[in-house]
């Protein structure tokens, strides 16, 4: 099962638990007792004794003893593989339970009731099934009858509960009991029960639903990622409270002597910066705050600049201090801080890594002793036992081959621990996917093809013609941007499109040719690039069909919302995709911030008089101070629902114009609602963006010293893929042996002596 370990130094050493004895490690020879126990009930139990004593259930020394023994190298491996921790149950019966448990259908499960619990949110109460969230135009949304998303959460609830019992069950209950995040997600369980059914008592009429706020746990539990995210966010408060301290006192400081130098006075020209953004302590530390992030600069400064340029100054010397010193100095500690936790989490995967292989090569070893008769003789795990082993193992197809030959290529015919360990260094090499080799041609015009086909400048040149396209599409349609669509003459645009289409083409049929089509297939960039390029393909040859090729007075008729014609523009879009790889994932705490934002803020905003209908209010605004919610006409922003609370979420989070949002709650609620959206500034854009930023330039530095190291050729044709094992491998430190046996030793369920 997973868990979040970290190297520590051993207390103490495995030669001085009493448990094992007191004999130390023999490097020649090593007596052996081996047993696996399953729980209480008494489902299995394994102790050897001499050896040839003949013992068939489930672990004695026939056939069915080296199945269990070949049955737990295999989950061992499987462990090593994913980085999970071997703290669980290896008796037959458990052994099964554990692989069904970690199959694709069943995470595929998993995974999916995760998502539809928390998708509950889009339509139980208060629902998101509406058109717009403009509180002038929206309708009253449909809301399914009480019961119905009952029902469905209630299912969830059953495979949850389900999830939380298989997991307590495997790791026993002496592991159960140290593990934080099963006790939580089972009291997590527990409260969302009980509110569930509260809600069935009174008619799903209740105003707030604490179960809501649990959800995001289920998704927390089963993500290792996450789980680490937040320890990391744990060890980094410490150090971010020393530089939050100094930017509240710098933020309190400024506040002060701002509202000293922005006193109330009697001439109304003078009075501008006290009456907008000084006029009493919560107003001045708001626009402090909000031009701590330059969303109000330079209009906060505008009133008192205009009087006397000196004013400026006062913040000038803000900013530079709050926003490029201590915020920068906040980035760095985030980024130091992470990089040392994560190196610290790499190192504990690295652990487990090592152990979950080194569990395997003890069952085997020790069943390869028992065949031979002998336990005066090294360790060594047979080498067909090994490959045997091998094939039943889940992995990529490229380690298991790479590991096999590997292993025949020995002429011993056995594997000791050591070299054991060494095989399956092959699970960190770069070289993930060798691509299917190119065809050969003969001719010598084919191989020029074949060349300019599979060399990286054509696909250089490829983006270039995708920019173009775009760029074309960009002109024409501002050229055209003020004609009505029945004056508009789509024979030039129709004339481009046809030209960049045909490119497309060629550009995929000739990396078939040079590539092979196999070889093309196995580049995801390929196969978005060409099921662009077939949907392009289908839609010119339909345009043509439908009106002719492309003349001067061309006008394709509109048909439904769009015409066939402006589908062809929109789907070359799509082109631009290819720049993109990075998108952040903030799912969780969207999530709860949302939820508490919906309790708080739900129906808080008035229904402006006179909005039946989408018209142009500019004598309305008019009336109206300027830069306000109410000028600006931000009615979509509201938390009514849960899609409306994530899209203003993401509105305050970019923090443009964020005061707005500050000052229209603080209005229509109380002004401590501040207190909210100040809490989501501090975690979205100051911990999490950072956090990111963190990875990034992790990623990046990494990369760069990495390309500086080694040079790789262009003809090899590997797929390289970046892990964040490799990011830190050269400062990770190899567990020793004696650590690894005492991990083993430690083992709840499989107990080694020698």
């Amino acid at each position: 099962m997973e868990s979040e370990p970290l190297i520590t130094p051993l207390d103490r050493s495995w030669s001085a638990n009493p448990d094992f004895g007191s004999q130390e490690i023999q490097p020649k020879s090593r007596k052996y007792s081996y047993s696996s126990t399953a729980s209480s009930s008494g489902c299995c139990s394994l102790e050897q004794g001499a050896p040839g004593s003949p013992r068939h259930q489930d672990g004695g020394y026939g056939p069915a003893g080296g199945d269990l023994y070949v049955k737990q190298a295999v989950v061992f491996i499987e462990d090593a593989i994913q980085y999970r921790s071997i703290d669980h149950r290896v008796d037959p019966a458990s052994l099964q339970l554990y692989r069904w448990y970690y199959s694709d259908v069943c995470q595929w499960i998993l995974n999916v009731t995760i998502f539809v619990n928390l998708a509950l949110a889009f339509v139980e109460k208060p629902s998101s099934l509406t058109v717009t969230s403009d509180v002038r135009y929206r309708r009253v949304a449909w809301e399914p009858p009480c019961g119905v998303t009952e029902s469905v959460e209630f299912l969830t609830f059953i495979i949850f509960f389900a999830d939380a019992s298989v997991k307590s069950y495997l790791v026993g209950w002496n592991e159960f009991m140290k593990s934080k995040w099963l006790l939580c997600y089972i009291l997590a369980l527990s409260v969302s029960v009980m509110d569930w059914t509260v809600s069935l008592c009174f008619m799903c009429r209740e105003s707030i639903r604490i179960r809501r706020l649990l959800r995001p746990l289920f998704l927390l539990q089963n993500s290792s990622l996450m789980k680490k995210t937040l320890k990391c966010i744990k060890r980094t408060l410490p150090e971010m409270a020393s530089v939050m301290l100094l930017l509240t006192l710098h933020l309190c400081l400024f506040t002060m002597f701002g509202m000293l130098l922005f006193a109330h006075a009697k001439d109304s020209k003078a009075d501008m910066e006290w009456q907008r953004y000084f006029r009493n302590l919560p107003d001045s530390l708001t626009s402090l705050l909000v031009l701590l992030t330059t969303a109000n600069n330079p209009d906060v400064m505008l009133p008192a600049y205009s009087l006397n340029r000196a004013y400026s100054l006062f913040f000038i010397i803000f900013t530079v201090i709050g926003s490029l010193i201590l915020m920068n100095l906040l980035t760095a500690i985030i980024y130091n801080q992470f990089r040392g936790y994560l190196l610290k989490s790499v190192q504990a995967s690295l652990l487990r890594r090592r152990l979950g292989i080194r569990a395997a090569f003890e069952v085997l070893s020790f069943h390869s002793v028992m065949v031979s008769q002998s336990l005066d003789q090294m360790a060594f795990v047979d080498t067909e036992t090994f490959v045997k082993v091998l094939q039943l193992v889940k992995m990529d197809e490229y380690y298991r081959i790479a590991i096999t030959e590997r292993v025949r290529s020995s002429s011993t015919g056995v594997i000791s621990a050591e070299y054991f360990q060494k095989l399956f260094d092959e699970l960190d090499k770069d070289p993930i996917r060798m691509h299917p080799p190119q065809p050969h041609y003969e001719t010598r015009f084919l191989q020029i093809l074949q060349m300019i086909g599979s060399h990286r400048f054509f696909d250089y040149f490829g983006n270039l013609v995708a920019l173009a396209n775009l760029v074309s599409i960009c002109v024409i349609l501002m050229v055209d941007a003020d004609k009505a669509g029945v004056d508009r003459d789509d024979f030039i645009l129709g004339a481009i499109n046809c030209f960049f289409i045909l490119y497309y083409v060629l550009e995929m049929v000739l990396k078939i040719f040079s590539h092979g089509f196999r070889s093309y297939i196995s580049y995801p960039s390929n196969i978005f690039d060409g099921f662009l390029t077939i949907i392009l393909m289908i839609l010119e040859v339909a345009t043509f069909a439908l009106y002719n090729f492309p003349h001067p007075g061309w006008k394709p008729d509109m048909q439904g919302l769009l015409s066939l014609w402006e589908m062809v523009r929109l789907v070359n879009m799509f082109i631009v995709f290819r720049f993109l790889r990075i998108i952040p994932n903030m799912k969780v705490v969207y999530y709860v911030f949302a939820i508490i934002g919906i309790d708080l803020f739900k129906g808080v905003l008035p229904v402006p008089s006179n909005s039946s209908l989408p018209t142009n209010n500019t004598q309305n605004n008019e009336t109206r101070q300027c830069g306000t919610f109410e000028q600006l006409e931000y009615w979509p922003n509201n938390f009514d629902d849960f899609a409306a609370a994530i899209v203003t979420l993401w509105d305050v989070m970019v923090v443009n114009n964020w005061q707005v949002f500050l000052d229209a709650f603080s209005r229509y609620t109380t002004p401590w609602s501040k207190l909210y959206f100040v809490a989501w500034w501090l975690v979205s854009s100051v911990i999490w963006v950072n956090l990111f930023v963190a990875l990034i330039l992790e990623n990046f530095i990494h990369k760069w010293d990495r390309s500086n190291r080694h040079s790789l050729s262009s003809t090899q044709d590997v797929e390289y893929h970046m892990t964040v094992q490799q990011m830190f491998r050269e400062d990770l430190e190899e567990p020793t042996d004696e650590e690894l046996l005492d991990r083993l030793h430690h083992h709840p369920h499989l107990h080694l002596s020698r």
